[in-house]
Protein backbone atom coordinates (compact mmCIF):
# COMPACT_ATOMS: atom_id res chain seq x y z
CA UNK A 1 0.00 0.00 0.00
CA UNK A 2 1.54 3.48 -0.80
CA UNK A 3 1.16 6.12 1.49
CA UNK A 4 2.31 9.42 2.51
CA UNK A 5 4.08 10.11 5.87
CA UNK A 6 5.74 12.91 7.15
CA UNK A 7 8.85 12.24 9.12
CA UNK A 8 10.55 14.49 11.87
CA UNK A 9 14.11 15.47 10.67
CA UNK A 10 16.03 13.19 13.08
CA UNK A 11 14.02 10.04 12.47
CA UNK A 12 14.49 10.61 9.03
CA UNK A 13 17.88 10.68 9.63
CA UNK A 14 18.08 7.70 11.76
CA UNK A 15 15.61 5.04 9.49
CA UNK A 16 18.10 6.51 6.55
CA UNK A 17 21.26 5.27 8.92
CA UNK A 18 20.18 1.99 9.68
CA UNK A 19 18.85 0.93 6.38
CA UNK A 20 22.10 2.00 4.72
CA UNK A 21 23.94 0.28 8.11
CA UNK A 22 21.86 -3.10 7.24
CA UNK A 23 21.87 -3.09 4.00
CA UNK A 24 18.03 -2.93 3.38
CA UNK A 25 15.63 -0.13 1.75
CA UNK A 26 14.22 2.78 3.71
CA UNK A 27 11.03 1.12 2.72
CA UNK A 28 11.72 -1.87 4.81
CA UNK A 29 13.60 0.13 7.43
CA UNK A 30 10.38 1.81 7.93
CA UNK A 31 8.08 -0.99 7.84
CA UNK A 32 10.38 -2.98 10.30
CA UNK A 33 10.12 0.01 12.58
CA UNK A 34 6.65 0.46 12.45
CA UNK A 35 6.08 -3.55 13.07
CA UNK A 36 8.12 -3.23 16.37
CA UNK A 37 6.62 0.03 17.32
CA UNK A 38 3.01 -1.67 17.23
CA UNK A 39 4.54 -5.28 18.96
CA UNK A 40 4.72 -3.48 22.28
CA UNK A 41 7.25 -3.64 25.06
CA UNK A 42 8.94 -6.49 25.06
CA UNK A 43 8.16 -8.58 28.67
CA UNK A 44 11.45 -8.14 30.69
CA UNK A 45 11.95 -11.98 32.69
CA UNK A 46 11.60 -11.64 36.16
CA UNK A 47 14.89 -10.74 38.03
CA UNK A 48 17.03 -13.88 39.51
CA UNK A 49 16.66 -13.87 43.01
CA UNK A 50 18.70 -16.43 45.49
CA UNK A 51 17.44 -18.09 48.37
CA UNK A 52 18.78 -18.10 51.17
CA UNK A 53 19.41 -21.41 52.86
CA UNK A 54 20.65 -21.81 56.37
CA UNK A 55 23.68 -23.83 56.66
CA UNK A 56 22.84 -24.32 60.38
CA UNK A 57 25.71 -23.89 63.08
CA UNK A 58 28.58 -27.09 64.53
CA UNK A 59 29.36 -26.64 68.09
CA UNK A 60 32.64 -25.43 68.19
CA UNK A 61 33.21 -24.46 65.18
CA UNK A 62 33.76 -20.48 64.63
CA UNK A 63 32.38 -20.10 61.10
CA UNK A 64 34.07 -16.46 60.93
CA UNK A 65 37.40 -18.37 60.61
CA UNK A 66 36.04 -20.93 57.58
CA UNK A 67 39.00 -20.33 55.53
CA UNK A 68 41.32 -21.19 58.53
CA UNK A 69 39.52 -23.80 59.70
CA UNK A 70 39.70 -25.36 55.60
CA UNK A 71 43.30 -24.79 56.21
CA UNK A 72 44.00 -25.88 59.01
CA UNK A 73 42.26 -29.41 58.11
CA UNK A 74 44.06 -29.64 54.93
CA UNK A 75 47.34 -29.13 56.40
CA UNK A 76 46.53 -31.97 59.28
CA UNK A 77 44.88 -34.32 56.33
CA UNK A 78 48.81 -33.60 54.57
CA UNK A 79 50.80 -34.41 58.05
CA UNK A 80 48.79 -37.49 58.28
CA UNK A 81 49.79 -38.61 54.69
CA UNK A 82 53.13 -37.84 55.36
CA UNK A 83 53.23 -39.52 58.38
CA UNK A 84 51.60 -42.55 56.31
CA UNK A 85 54.31 -42.29 53.70
CA UNK A 86 51.15 -41.65 51.14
Amino acid sequence: MRTTVTLDEDLFAKLKDDAHERGISFKAAINEAVREGLRGPVPQPEPYRVRPWSLGTWPGVNMDKALQLAAEMEDEETLRKMRRGT
